[in-house]
């Protein structure tokens, strides 16, 4: 290995982990060195699907024997959620910076376990929101910390997503501990979402949880209101069984306009507009990992270790992502009942 390169690899071959592999690959800085997974023909095999020689890296069948190679400095930690907890802190402990796919735990004790270790540790770490990196995303983002639409009063964000047995993890998907509820599962990236465009932390939520697939073993349909601790209010949902195709839907209204997805109004920045301005740019609108913009994500976190940056996106951030998920599933089962946030005072 080069030693101006970083030794990256890969735990977990499933389904989103080609595009970490394809993004460390396509990344002038890294080297990937290894493949990690319980079968070593998967590993091969994701190594070959990303364009990698499976026969020139480290194919490994065991985590700690990962975290035992001193060329892997990063890594991308894509495996079923109940395990991120344990893995992300044997990562602390063996000092490797890593991503965390989301979501990064399923309990509360396990946020704080992470969070800790983190801390403890300093090693840099991002949580896979990837749609941080998403065209629209970082449009609207621009727009609202320019003030386009003046002081915000409501903000929506829908994460919509028909998930059924065209999945090849289906069956997996179903499990509790496969995300715990569809908010921890997925709707989270809406949370982050709202978080992330508005810079609003949410103070309240009451949440209800329904839908009607059974072979869930939670919910597959959840809403929340919430109070911002500015003042503001609006709504968050998720849903896994509805019929329809993907949809991420952003309703924000400020008090010189309003932002629909890639669609603006604005009297301070478009006085004499007569309909809505629509900003041509890739949008969240399909749930496929090819679609997501990994390569910006990982461009990101080999930056944050290079230059001994912390990302806006890691561990400590996303505490608060996951709070407000977990947050809204106690509600859910108090039938509406408000929870307070946060849910961790330290």
């Amino acid at each position: 290995m080069s030693e101006e390169k970083l030794g990256c690899a890969i735990h977990g071959a499933g389904w989103v982990s080609t595009e970490h592999l394809r993004a460390y690959n396509q990344n002038p800085h890294c080297e990937v060195v290894a493949v990690s997974s319980r079968k070593e023909s998967s590993a091969r095999e994701k190594a070959g699907l990303a364009g990698l020689d499976p026969d020139k890296l480290a194919i490994y069948t065991n985590y700690d024997d990962l975290m035992a190679d001193d060329r892997v400095q990063c890594l991308s930690i894509c495996t079923p959620n109940h395990l991120h907890v344990e893995e992300g802190v044997k990562a602390c402990e063996a000092g490797k910076h890593f991503i965390m796919e989301k979501p990064m735990a399923i309990t509360l004790d396990g946020v704080k376990e992470l969070r800790d270790a983190v801390r403890e540790s300093g090693v840099k770490t991002v949580v896979s929101f990837v749609l941080h990196w998403n065209p629209s995303f970082i449009n609207t983002r621009a727009l609202l910390q320019a003030n386009a639409i003046g002081r915000l009063f409501y903000v929506e964000v829908d994460y919509w997503h028909g998930v059924s047995d065209w999945y090849s993890g289906f069956e997996w998907a179903t499990r509790k501990d496969s995300g715990a509820s569809v908010f921890l599962a997925a709707g989270c990236h809406a949370i982050d979402g709202a978080r992330w465009l508005t810079g609003e932390e949410v103070k309240r939520v009451s949440g209800y949880a329904g839908g009607w697939d059974e072979r869930y073993e939670w919910p597959a349909t959840a809403v929340a209101s919430v109070l911002y601790e500015s003042g503001a209010i609006g709504k968050l949902s998720a849903s896994y069984d509805c019929v329809m195709p993907y949809q991420f839907n952003i309703d924000i209204m400020g008090t010189e306009g309003a932002i629909r997805d890639n669609l603006l109004w604005s009297t301070k920045l478009l006085p004499e507009q007569s309909s809505w301005a629509e900003v041509p740019c890739i949008l969240p609108d399909s749930g496929a990992v090819e679609h997501h913009p990994f390569e910006g994500e990982v461009n990101h976190f080999i930056d944050c270790v290079l230059n001994d940056e912390e990302s806006d996106v890691n561990v400590e951030d996303a505490v608060k992502t996951h709070e407000v998920c977990l947050a809204i599933d106690m509600s859910a089962e108090n039938n509406g009942e408000p929870v307070q946030l946060p849910l961790l005072k330290d």
